[in-house]
């Protein structure tokens, strides 16, 4: 598969339980990948660039997004830094294999800010998180093809061709 040269794929990687995927299809689509962590956090890879910055608040989200261009792609849990990608005409996606764009983003942040709300208020909302499965990296493995090609192509976030 040719790979969009300048296209490149970048990852909040402190949490991220995909990263061995991204590599396995970031290699197939000849794409370069950028893995953003925090220095309480030690990573290695023999195909992605390892990006360590500061454990201050956010500053792996900042780092990751300053480097972030229209068309590349942005793996990410948070949906604050997907809504930022997404500004920034770039492709964003969860660990679970969820694709963030223009339709969805806006009710996802705003269901965070209403559990954040929540929590502060004290009710209880929801147990723990369900561990993650086989069918979870399925899932994310056949969403991230999907939108590779998707990039690679040109295909805007708003799943328009071009500006």
């Amino acid at each position: 598969m040719e790979g969009n040269k300048s296209m490149k794929i970048l990852v909040d990687a402190d949490a991220c339980p995909v990263k061995d995927i991204i590599e396995e299809v970031a290699s197939a689509f000849k794409l370069r990948v950028l893995m953003f962590i925090d220095t309480s956090h030690i990573l290695y890879s023999d195909y992605s660039e390892i990006i360590p910055v500061s454990k201050a608040p956010d500053a792996v989200d900042f780092a990751l997004i300053n480097r972030t261009e229209a068309g590349d792609i942005v793996v990410t849990q948070d949906y604050g830094v997907a809504a930022m990608a997404l500004g920034r005409r770039a492709f964003a996606i969860h660990p679970a294999g969820k694709v963030y764009d223009d339709s969805n983003i806006e009710q996802m942040l705003m269901e965070r800010d209403l559990a954040k709300e929540l929590r502060r208020s004290r009710e209880r909302i929801g147990g723990r998180p369900k561990k993650r499965t086989y069918q979870d990296d399925e899932r994310f493995q056949a969403a991230f093809v999907q939108l590779c090609r998707k990039a690679s192509e040109g295909t805007s976030t708003t799943g328009e061709d071009g500006d």
